[in-house]
């Protein structure tokens, strides 16, 4: 390789992407993901001796947190040619180990020993990068770095081999409901910053209007978000057309037809996008395998073997079932959702016509609150599973489980949604005994508090608008503290 071109011409290209090197102005937009402030913790605490990685789907804003980490350490004073950011799916860096990236860099930039912090774009494309992180971490801590991976399953699998305790992973998930209303400079509701969805079982019948009338005008913008997801780049368009355009093309293609074939060498690409588009179709839904690879004309381990893919390259969510009193269903059949309900729109071609299918709003809805779920509980590793009483069909859409909490949610996202005595929520409930259980609404005049007599579970009805800020505003608490 060495006598395929000239290592100098890595020179200009290092400039290229550091302008800052020149007094150059580093121009990167205003609005910050909730990652940037995790990341910005992560780097100072100079006692965490890790690499920090932001993982997350393709166009959710990785790349700008490190060109806004980038601009906030040269703003604060540190040395300009001390901050390098590299995209490792260049195709000149990506012929190059990092170590001989770094030795140049050295060379000609600046001096090697002194404290660098290192920013890192698309880290599955650098050959040998899980050793050469390692190395990096255990032998010269002056580096502090900070990555960017797409696709998670070049770090769950190798990082289980060669990355224990070096690294921190920081989700970076499409935006949540609070981030959209803010990215796209709309007004916020005036209510407590540290408002938590937990907090809703012991408010009064008063404090729920008066939630409820601040989050008024946030339903329709809810419907947007609902429409064209929490991508950021789609978040500020107004054309639907063009908006699923871009995640088609963005999204869905560039992983689905780039990086599954160079990244984990799958060969059929079309049985791939078939299995996508089988997943579009049946959203939320328990898949079993022998009937989708009938329904897809492949075999059983095909279909296996892609859907872990999908789960891994942070495509799709999956659900495992679970049985009253925690135990592990023998037989499991997984249910599995689109990381954000726009993908699956965009490739349906579904437009503001679903505001008037309750079946399609429902699983919409129920895709995002799943999302918000994911990325609040994240930092607890809590199982999220789902119930199903197979005799009855009784069932529980989503339940959030950990050692400290259980939280079982109901979507029920339509005009007159009722709870009864009989309802899979209040089964599951009587069994299991959870502090509050939620059912999530439309209508804000439905929120309220309601109990069923022998239990003591508080049944929280919360419109879904208001469930997703709350969890959305509520995950920058996690950061704070």
């Amino acid at each position: 390789m060495k006598d395929f071109f000239d290592r100098l011409e890595i020179i200009p290209v290092l400039q290229g992407f550091n302008p800052w090197w020149s007094d150059k102005p580093c121009t990167v937009p205003k609005f910050r993901r909730l990652a940037f402030e995790a990341s910005r913790i992560y780097l100072k605490d100079a006692s965490l001796r890790r690499a920090i990685l932001l993982s997350g789907p393709r166009r959710v804003g990785k790349t700008t947190i490190l060109q806004q980490i980038a601009d906030g350490l040269i703003r604060d004073g540190q040395d300009p040619k001390s901050v390098l950011y590299l995209s490792l799916d260049h195709p000149l860096l990506k012929l190059l180990p990092l170590r001989d990236i770094l030795a140049l860099y050295h060379e000609s930039v600046f001096p090697e020993g002194q404290p660098v912090v290192l920013l890192l774009d698309e880290i599955q494309y650098s050959r040998g990068w899980e050793t050469e992180i390692k190395l990096l971490v255990d032998h010269q801590p002056h580096y502090r770095i900070l990555a960017t991976g797409s696709a998670s399953v070049e770090h769950r699998e190798r990082l289980a081999e060669s990355g224990v305790g070096r690294w921190i992973t920081v989700p970076v998930p499409t935006l949540s409901f609070y981030e959209f209303v803010h990215i796209r400079g709309e007004a916020a509701p005036v209510i407590p910053e540290n408002q938590r969805l937990s907090e809703l079982g012991n408010m009064t019948k008063a404090q729920l209007i008066a939630l409820a009338t601040q989050m008024r005008p946030l339903q329709l913008l809810f419907q947007r978000y609902l429409l064209v997801g929490g991508f950021p780049e789609t978040a500020r368009q107004e054309n639907i057309g063009l908006c699923q355009r871009l995640l088609r093309e963005d999204v869905v293609e560039r992983v689905l037809k780039r990086d599954m074939t160079a990244l984990f060498g799958v060969r059929n690409v079309n049985d791939l996008e078939k299995l996508f588009i089988y997943l579009c179709l049946h959203s939320g839904g328990i898949l079993a395998h022998n009937t989708c690879a009938r329904a897809l004309e492949t075999s059983t381990s095909t279909v296996a073997n892609h859907l872990a893919l999908l789960e891994q390259a942070n495509l799709i969510y999956r659900l495992p079932p679970a049985a009253l009193g925690g135990k592990k269903v023998l037989k499991a059949r997984n249910k599995y959702y689109l990381v954000d309900a726009a993908l699956r729109n965009a490739i349906l071609l579904k437009g503001e016509e679903i505001f008037n299918n309750p079946d399609e709003m429902g699983l919409i809805v129920e895709t995002t609150v799943l999302r918000h779920l994911y990325a609040y509980y994240y930092r607890d590793t809590p199982e999220i599973v789902y119930w199903r009483e197979s005799a009855s069909g009784k069932e529980v859409d989503i339940i959030v489980r950990s050692p400290a909490y259980l939280l079982p949610f109901e979507i029920k996202y339509k005009e007159k949604p009722s709870l009864g005595q009989s309802d899979g929520l209040v089964t599951y409930c009587r069994a299991e005994n959870p502090r509050q259980a939620y059912m999530v609404t439309k209508r804000d005049r439905d929120f309220s508090v309601m109990q069923f007599e022998g239990l003591q579970t508080r049944f929280i009805k919360v419109p879904a608008h208001i469930l997703c800020y709350l969890l959305g505003q509520a995950e920058r608490l996690l950061w704070v503290a």
